[in-house]
């Protein structure tokens, strides 16, 4: 019915009207209603203002919506528009940062975040939203690996799967569901010293077994359209990549939705300098595959003219409308192309939306260090000072990308933590060092609040050194130097080096931009109504020298294990990163033992067993994790990767045997020669509390 529809509608349409489907539309706010009366737009984007991700800007409403909806049906044809924004991390709701989720290690409740999101933005007339970035992400100075899911492509596809059905559903033509697009493919996070836009250098396997999974994972769960990447990669700039945006995407993998370009990046085709003109950019980025222009306006200016000269066939334009029309069918826009225009008070910032803002929060939250368990804070506190530059934080809770949050839904942070403190305890607040120092001497701990405020974080908020802000070293010098026990909590988009600062306190807790509700969470984790159970997704650095720095790594031929002086190292650090992936501590302990393997050799697949006990004195929510290492392989092989993953939770004294299930092709691997399999051999696991620890076994392909 759909693909009927298509060719129907096809066979009607002008040139004209089919390069019209391939225009995004942008005003900064003297909007042309000819645009859409002449079908020269097949999209809007509602992107005004916070252009970067950063601060707030004017929502959409159903109303305007539904107006430009009515000008867009008066079309000879009554194609609809399809209405797109930047729907990050919730809409008016704010959830932590995508980073943050990804710390959860818990794709149920990503998914969850994601509904509500499309349910508030499908509210106000949004029905496409620009998210979820896949983007593996090693180099914390970028600044975009605030909305990514971190390092590691096996929890990037878990989080990739579960955000999209989030946002989509089984059936995203449902009045509360919206159209995701997977970005930015492909590399992006590979800009080299993590200087956003620049160009990217990565091996074929490296982008096949890295870069590349959470994109396919994407595909495979339906996602509906993709958006092409700013940068660079391989000598050859995403925007014109045929090989992956048509080969690969949709011959290898059987993507049948569009893609959508970067903001002006076709364009920028002339600044990469495969492009002599606006002309050829737009030649060169349809060929490649990009089908949907956005804001730039190329493809309108040039492609009639183009098919003319033979720079582009008929065949390139009308598949990319073919693709765009698809989309919208399968959106419901044609048969439902108008908002509701009371949904909005109905379905922004309901009580259930707010309290699973504050759940996910509080599994966002990283215990890192918790010398003499000083968290939870007790009975024992009975006056505590809360001190640093973000104590009294709003919309500094939300991070970048959150164009639709405001700063007078969120209860400040001070005011969350008094709340949440018990009765009998005094919280007392100062947000310099002189203050602090001055109300410290009368109390008996101090919750020392630093970070970084969004506008640090995000597109193109790169920084050279990842300690924190100016200013906060000292303060947290000063702070620790007064001789009371120190809860330091950190509120950042990114990994910060902290090694100084976490070796002067008792205790570290990293909160990351923890959304709307991201106080109340923080109240709960430090006086003991929950516990931390988060993980880290990206590895943190002792310093910024060590970037980029991750888990997967490959061995070397002289690894830092090897005896003697020459081997991988630093002469000034260890090279051990300060915290690994997957690390995190809580209110209890667990012990590991008794591993088992179902066999010694492995054919088909595996079974891999070990009991897991709570030896604490509180109830507690473990991360058991799986990570494997091919010990010989026709390719160097990382020393260890995931392969799965599972909470569970347990009381004191309970052991539960937590198990897994290996496959072959998990086992797979791109070769040099660009194909992909497996290879029989030896082979190390773990079941494993993080990157670097657990119990070993041995198995044979």
């Amino acid at each position: 019915m759909t693909e009927s529809k298509i060719a129907d509608l096809l066979s009607k349409m002008n040139l004209e009207e089919k390069i019209g489907q391939l225009n995004q539309y942008f005003s900064f706010g003297n909007f042309d209603a000819e645009i859409i009366r002449k079908g020269k737009a097949g999209s809007v984007i509602n992107a005004a203002g916070a252009l970067t991700g950063t601060g707030e800007s004017k929502s959409s409403d159903a109303e305007t919506c539904n107006n430009i909806q009515k000008l867009a049906l008066d079309t000879p044809h009554g194609i609809p528009q399809l209405f797109g924004r930047d729907v990050i991390h919730g809409y008016r709701t704010i959830f932590p940062i995508p980073l943050a989720q990804s710390a959860s290690f818990n794709p149920e409740l990503a998914e969850q975040a994601a509904s509500i999101a499309a349910l508030e933005a499908t509210a106000t007339g949004i029905k496409w939203t620009f998210a979820p970035m896949l983007d593996i992400a090693r180099d914390a100075r970028w600044g975009r690996i605030a909305e990514g899911n971190g390092e590691d492509p096996f929890l990037g596809a878990q989080m990739a799967a579960a955000v999209i059905k989030g946002f989509q559903g089984d059936d995203y033509s449902a009045p509360d569901k919206l159209v995701a697009c997977a970005k930015h493919y492909v590399g992006y996070g590979t800009a080299e010293g993590g200087r956003d836009y620049d160009a990217g250098e990565v091996s074929e396997p490296t982008l096949r077994d890295i870069y590349l999974p959470p994109f396919e994972a994407a595909v495979k769960s339906g996602v509906g359209t993709l958006m092409s990447a700013f940068l660079d990669l391989n000598g050859i700039p995403a925007s014109g990549n045929r090989r992956l945006l048509t080969d690969v995407l949709r011959g290898e993998w059987g993507f049948d939705g569009f893609v959508v370009s970067d903001w002006d990046s076709v364009v920028e085709l002339i600044q990469h300098g495969v492009a002599e003109d606006r002309a050829e950019a737009a030649a060169i980025a349809l060929h490649a595959g990009v089908d949907m222009e956005m804001v730039s306006g190329s493809y309108i200016e040039t492609l009639a003219a183009s098919l003319q000269s033979g720079k582009v066939t008929q065949e390139d334009i009308d598949e990319a409308v073919r693709r765009i029309l698809r989309i919208k069918l399968r959106a419901g826009l044609f048969d439902k192309p108008f908002t509701d225009p009371d949904r909005a008070t109905r379905d922004l910032l309901r009580p259930n939306s707010r309290t699973l803002a504050r759940q996910f929060a509080r599994e966002t939250m990283v215990l890192l260090k918790n010398e003499d368990d000083l968290l939870p804070l007790d009975s024992n506190f009975k006056r505590i000072a809360v001190v640093g530059p973000l104590i009294h934080a709003r919309s500094e809770l939300f991070g970048s990308w959150s164009p639709d949050g405001r700063a007078a839904d969120v209860t400040p942070l001070g005011d969350a933590l008094k709340q949440i403190a018990p009765a009998g305890v005094e919280l007392v607040f100062a947000d310099h060092a002189d203050k602090a120092t001055h109300i410290a001497q009368s109390t008996d701990a101090i919750v020392l609040v630093v970070g970084e405020y969004p506008y640090r974080s995000g597109e193109n908020s790169n920084v050279s050194d990842l300690s924190l802000p100016p200013g906060q070293a000292e303060l947290v010098e000063t702070v620790a130097g007064l001789g009371k026990p120190v809860v330091l909590v950190v509120i950042a988009g990114r990994p910060l080096a902290i090694t100084k600062q976490a070796a002067q306190v008792q205790s570290v807790l990293y909160a990351w931009q923890p959304g709307i509700e991201g106080g109340a969470a923080l109240g709960e984790i430090l006086f003991g109504l929950e516990a931390p159970s988060a993980r880290l997704p990206v590895t943190f650095p002792r310093a910024t020298g060590q970037v980029p720095i991750y888990y997967n790594q490959k061995n070397s031929g002289r690894p830092i294990r090897a005896d003697g002086p020459f081997k991988s190292r630093y002469v000034d650090i260890p090279n051990a990163p300060l915290y690994p992936f997957g690390y995190g501590l809580t209110y209890t302990t667990f012990e590991y033992a008794n591993l088992k393997l179902s066999s010694e050799t492995m054919r088909g697949k595996l079974e891999i067993s070990a009991d897991v006990t709570n030896s604490g004195k509180r109830a507690g929510n473990e991360l058991v994790q799986l990570y494997v290492r091919d010990l010989v392989g026709s390719l160097t092989r990382p020393v260890r990767e995931l392969k799965g993953f599972e909470r569970v939770v347990l009381k004191p004294g309970e052991t539960r045997r937590v198990s897994f299930t290996l496959t072959e092709e998990a086992l797979a691997f791109t070769r040099a020669d660009g194909t992909k399999g497996i290879e029989p051999g030896k082979f190390n696991i773990w079941i494993a509390p993080n990157s670097q620890s657990g119990l070993q076994g041995d198995f044979k392909l």
